[in-house]
């Protein structure tokens, strides 16, 4: 990788965000999120890499990004309780035999993907985040596919699709948008990327989109999108 490549440029950023370089918003924004009670502590892997096949086909005015980073995701098998269907990072709770939450996102990784973790530059944790739906208490953790292996569906009762997304396409004000949810007379709106890849097409929503939605726009690299334009969820 040459020195002033893109992809070195978005590594270092990375590295800076996981020492805890976060500006205002961001402690702004952690500390709006909904508490959660007696929390399961979970750990997911966002995992950023060189795209193993096409490059993205969305190059941004200011090439902030290069269309060849990619980041590694899952969809869930659609017969789980807890969030069946849904496009995510991977991750699951810490185990007590985990040596922390570094040890148990790498681990579940591997269960998930079939990954080799000698592959994996591990960048930093960033700080906890509470999801209320399943009480958990997550923790991302940061890493860079120094020698990327192969990836698939290991267990089809847990997921149902593995890929690496283009991050310019997921950058890409054409696949933004956000997801409405209208329940008791009260309406949560969340952001949500559109995905496509050589195996189909998905929408990133729910946890997995506001945690990427917060990691680009800590990183500097959100594009202005249309923040009004609503994408239905999947039925």
């Amino acid at each position: 990788m040459p020195a002033d490549s893109p992809l070195r440029g978005a590594r270092a950023e990375l590295i800076a965000l996981a020492a805890g370089r976060r500006d205002e918003r961001t402690r702004v924004a952690l500390a709006a999120l909904p508490s959660v009670p007696d929390p399961r502590p979970a750990a997911v892997l966002i995992l950023f890499g060189v795209l193993d096949d096409t490059p993205s086909r969305h190059v941004a005015e200011d090439d902030a990004v290069s269309r060849d980073l990619d980041v590694l995701l899952l969809a869930r098998a659609t017969t789980l309780r807890a969030h069946p269907g849904q496009v995510a990072f991977p991750g699951g709770r810490i185990d007590p035999g985990d040596d922390g939450p570094i040890a148990a996102a790498l681990r579940e990784a591997v269960e998930e993907t079939g990954l080799d973790p000698a592959g994996v530059e591990v960048l930093g944790a960033l700080p906890e985040v509470p999801l209320a739906f399943s009480r958990h208490l997550v923790t991302p953790v940061l890493g860079w596919w120094r020698h990327p292996s192969p990836v698939s569906v290991v267990d089809e009762a847990e997921s149902a699709d593995v890929f690496r997304a283009p991050v310019a396409d997921l950058l890409a004000p054409a696949n933004r948008g956000v997801t409405v949810i209208r329940r008791g007379g009260q309406e949560f709106r969340g952001p949500a990327f559109l995905v496509r890849h050589a195996t189909g097409r998905h929408l990133v929503w729910g946890f997995t989109a506001l945690l990427l939605n917060g990691l680009f726009d800590q990183l500097g690299w959100t594009e202005p999108w249309n923040q009004d334009r609503e994408i239905a969820l999947p039925v």
